[in-house]
C-alpha cells in the first residue's frame, strides 16, 4: 500500500442546466480555480442560501473549505450535498470526498462506509476502490479500541464473578456477627442521635460540566469570509439599483 495519498475528488461540479439562472455559482467556480478560495467560499455559501435544496453549491462548498485545510468543518457541506443529490455521479462524488475527510481524521471505520456507498453509486471508478482497500487496510491495522478491549473486559467479568461468590461466603458470617451488635447499637444512637451526621455535599448540579469550546476557525478566516460575502452582496445591489436607474423615465421640462 502506499503512504497516506488518497485520490482526491476536488473539482468543482459546473451542473446548473434548467435550473433557475444562479450568477453566484459559477463565480464561485472561477475564483476556485483561481485558488481564490475564501472568495469561492463566500460565493457558494450565497447559492446555497438561494437555492437550498440542490446539491451542487454545497459539494463545491466541501471542496473549498476541503482546500483552506478545514477538513472536518467540509465533511457537514458533503453531507448536505449527499442528502441533495439526485443523481448517482452527484452521490459518488460527494461520498468520495467524505470518505477523505474520515481519512484524514483517522476515523477508518466511517473512510470504509463512506467509500462503499461512494462505489455503489459509481461501481466502475478505480480511485474510489483504490480508497476503499486502503481504508479497509488502515482499519485492520487501527481497530476501534472498543474492539481490543472486549476480551480484556470478558476476563475481568470472570474473575469478578467468582470474587462475588466468596465475597457472599464471607458476608454470611459477618451478618451473624453484626446482628448480635443491633442490640447495643439502637441503644447508643439514642444518646447520640445528630451527632455524627455525615456532611451534605455542598456541590451543584452543574458543578464539572465542560465549558463550550471555541470554534477550530480562526478569527482571520471569519472575517475574510464576512467582508467577501458583504463584497459580493454589495455587487448584487449596486446591479440592481443600476437597473433602477435605467428604468426610470427621464423628465423634461415642458416647451410651451
Amino acid at each position: 500500500m502506499k503512504n497516506l495519498l488518497l485520490y482526491i475528488l476536488l473539482t468543482v461540479s459546473f451542473a446548473v442546466s434548467a435550473q433557475e439562472k444562479d450568477k453566484t455559482l459559477p463565480a464561485g467556480n472561477e475564483e476556485y480555480k483561481q485558488n481564490k478560495f475564501v472568495d469561492a467560499e463566500a460565493n457558494y455559501r450565497i447559492s446555497e442560501s438561494k437555492f437550498p435544496k440542490r446539491s451542487t453549491a454545497p459539494y463545491n462548498l466541501g471542496n473549498t473549505i476541503y482546500r483552506q485545510n478545514q477538513v472536518s468543518e467540509a465533511k457537514y457541506a458533503y453531507a448536505k450535498a449527499i442528502k441533495n443529490a439526485k443523481t448517482r455521479p452527484e452521490k459518488h462524488k460527494a461520498f468520495h470526498n467524505l470518505g477523505n475527510v474520515f481519512m484524514k481524521e483517522k476515523d477508518y471505520t466511517q473512510a470504509v462506509e463512506a467509500y462503499k456507498q461512494a462505489l455503489r453509486n459509481d461501481p466502475t471508478d478505480d480511485e474510489t476502490r483504490y480508497n476503499y482497500a486502503y481504508a479497509k487496510q488502515k482499519l485492520k491495522e487501527n481497530p476501534p479500541k472498543n474492539d481490543q478491549n472486549k476480551d480484556k473486559n470478558k476476563d475481568k467479568d470472570k474473575d469478578k464473578d467468582k470474587n462475588k461468590d466468596k465475597n457472599k461466603d464471607q458476608n454470611k458470617d459477618k451478618d451473624k456477627d453484626k446482628d448480635k451488635k443491633d442490640d447495643k447499637g439502637d441503644k447508643d444512637k439514642d444518646k447520640k442521635d445528630g451527632k455524627n451526621d455525615p456532611k451534605k455535599d455542598d456541590k451543584s448540579d452543574n458543578q464539572g460540566e465542560p465549558k463550550p469550546q471555541p470554534g477550530g476557525i480562526s478569527k482571520e478566516r471569519v472575517q475574510n469570509l464576512l467582508d467577501a460575502v458583504n463584497n459580493e452582496e454589495k455587487k448584487i445591489q449596486d446591479k440592481v439599483n443600476a437597473q433602477k436607474v435605467k428604468g426610470n423615465p427621464k423628465k423634461t421640462e415642458k416647451d410651451w
